[in-house]
């Protein structure tokens, strides 16, 4: 979990609790990444902490990294890295489909997400489908940077299950993206990651050229084997053709990963990807381009061998955690 602490020589004392110092304070947040293995900045102010009915809320001013969202404990956007991790997200499966125009979006509450689909301009609906009213509401708030996108008439914006909304729903998509919290123990996320609800609850919502896409997780060369190896693994029972790609994103001291998927082949070259960017997207990536997405889908040796060695298949039963607890195992 994410400790806030103050302390009057610049240093986290990371027990959790504000101490107040008779001298000069530097307030730190502090993020446990693994048992033996934490990641600290100073901030520059609290703006929000509470609790929702399923999730631990914080938004934080960081001063290396701007306005940051922390939800129990993790660290899942940041003002000033955010681009990279979206474009990533949205552009790849937006711009290999032929014709995307119906999109649904599993989580995405801060908005980020629909703000880089409504870019497309042949995209006409979008269904953003979030379980945190709460989270929502203050993202809506006090994330300026996508005000546009939550008033943009395309958006749909339902507080729901995604599974239950996507059971609910006869509508079918032409992509599907899956930017939901990390799959934690006692997370109210980690369901959506399993075989089963790729199989049969994503895949029968696709169009026949549909493509589905996932957050993944962490990809690092050795964090990689937590829960990205088995989400590949998992999606590669399922559909036909399977794309991984990771890039590194500052604020989260690690290299991030997606997983890309579909029964129709990804076939752009990267000429043909920066040509559907100047035709498809209003404005200019930060970030991605073609030979940008070419070099994330190069995977180094040491994780391709993890990858092709991978055995498990996510399940409710068999499931997968990265390092951390969510508030509903905090409660038991």
């Amino acid at each position: 979990m994410g400790d806030i602490s103050i302390s009057s020589n610049g240093n986290g004392n990371g027990n959790g609790h504000a101490v107040a110092a008779a001298q000069r304070k530097s307030c730190w947040y502090e993020e446990e990444i693994e048992e033996n293995l934490r990641w600290c900045f100073a901030l520059k102010s609290i703006l929000h902490t509470g609790a929702s009915q399923y999730q631990d809320i914080q938004l934080l001013d960081t001063k290396p990294f701007g306005k940051a969202l922390v939800i129990d404990g993790k660290l899942q956007s940041a003002e000033i890295d955010e681009f990279i991790y979206h474009e990533c997200l949205v552009h790849p499966p937006l711009l290999n489909h032929p014709n995307p125009k119906t999109i649904f979006i599993m989580g995405g509450g801060e908005g980020s997400t629909a703000r880089e689909i409504l870019r497309h301009w042949a995209v006409d609906k979008v269904i953003m489908c979030d379980i945190d009213e709460e989270v929502v509401n203050f993202c809506k708030s006090h994330l300026l940077v996508n005000k546009e996108a939550f008033y943009d008439p395309r958006l749909e914006l339902i507080i729901n299950d995604a599974r239950a909304e996507l059971e609910r729903r006869e509508e079918i998509y032409d992509v599907i993206i899956g930017d939901l919290a990390d799959p934690i123990e006692g997370g109210p996320c980690y369901q959506l990651y399993t075989k089963s609800f790729y199989e049969l609850i994503v895949k029968p919502k696709l169009n026949p050229a549909g493509i589905f896409v996932t957050q993944a997780g962490p990809a690092g060369i050795f964090s990689h084997t937590e829960v990205f190896s088995c989400i590949f693994n998992t999606l590669k029972q399922v559909f036909k053709y399977v794309v991984p790609y990771s890039a590194h994103i500052p604020s989260y001291a690690d290299t991030w990963g997606w997983i890309m998927a579909s029964d129709s082949p990804f076939a752009l070259s990267a000429d043909e990807f920066d040509m559907r960017i100047k035709q498809r997207i209003e404005g200019e990536n930060r970030y991605l381009d073609g030979k940008t997405f070419s070099s994330s889908s190069t995977l180094s040796k040491a994780v391709r061998k993890s990858l092709d060695n991978e055995t498990h298949v996510y399940s409710e039963g068999n499931a997968r955690f990265i390092y951390g607890h969510g508030n509903a195992y905090r409660k038991n």
